[in-house]
């Protein structure tokens, strides 16, 4: 029973005229896109105007869906989506690739480690949420099935992007066209993000967090780059700390861990107190 169902009211319920508005006669009049109810109009609904009404959907759809399966908090896990199995390294474009699949052994046992946790919580609790797509973030969400547990899915339209993995538990498996609204939802309901190797779309996941911490958009959370060579390869962080560009103290926003064990220990250790 949905919300509408449930709520007792002398008005007709929109589904229902929304059903009734189809079983009208066939004229000119009720054929013109003008006679369409608002809410039912899919071509209205896309019109430029209406582009705040389909932000709002777009926030509300999940976070709704979230709330009524009692997700209450989350992990998070960035990362590359061409970063193979290690069963599939030889298939990889470059031998960096090949190497970097010791990181999807990794996010899978951390994705598996608390995922076991959060089923001491019935679920509600430390519900790993990837971006929805192969590579780590398919190792994230197999984790979490592996051992019976939920897990979330993040994906946005692209057009080289192909279909959600298997992994994703199908009722929390979402799909978004605005990438700002998905951002939001990967990190409302946040206690850690785990950051592994990854291009574009993981150092703009990255970064967006790195910002919010740093100016206090956001509460400080475990930030865990998985892999300090890769890193440390591709952003020289202490030469931005020597430019004056960001705050010596900018550098501790982060933690460098390699394995799944150590990303567990750092969270258990945190205390947002120390943050203060």
């Amino acid at each position: 029973m949905n919300d509408e169902d449930a709520r007792a009211h002398p008005f007709p319920h929109s589904r229902e005229d929304a059903q009734k508005a189809q079983e009208i006669p066939d004229t000119p009049q009720t054929r013109a896109p003008a006679y369409k109810l608002a809410f039912a109009d899919t071509d209205f609904l896309l019109r430029e105007e209406l582009r705040p009404v389909r932000l709002q959907l777009e926030l509300l759809k999940p976070q709704m869906i979230l709330d009524e399966r009692g997700v209450e908090s989350t992990v998070v896990m960035f990362g590359g989506a061409r970063i193979p199995a290690p069963e599939h390294k030889d298939e990889a474009r470059t031998e960096t690739l090949a190497e970097l699949s010791k990181y999807y052994e990794q996010a899978y046992r951390f994705a598996r480690i608390m995922t076991e946790r959060s089923l001491e919580t019935y679920g509600r609790e430390f519900v790993i949420c990837t971006g929805g797509g192969p590579g780590v973030m398919e190792a994230g969400n197999k984790g979490a099935h592996d051992v019976g547990g939920q897990s979330v899915g993040l994906g946005i339209v692209l057009p080289h992007e192909q279909a959600p993995n298997e992994y994703i538990t199908p009722d929390l498996c979402f799909n978004f066209h605005y990438f700002a609204i998905r951002k939001m939802h990967f990190l409302m309901r946040a206690r850690a993000v785990t950051v592994f190797p990854g291009g574009f779309g993981t150092l703009d996941e990255l970064f967006e967090t790195l910002t919010l911490i740093q100016t206090r958009r956001m509460k400080p959370v475990p930030l865990l780059l998985f892999g300090r060579e890769f890193w440390d390869r591709i952003i020289d962080w202490q030469a931005l700390a020597d430019a004056g560009t960001i705050s010596a103290s900018d550098l501790e926003l982060f933690s460098y861990v390699e394995t799944a064990d150590e990303a567990v220990a750092i969270i258990d250790a945190f205390d947002p107190r120390d943050c203060d």
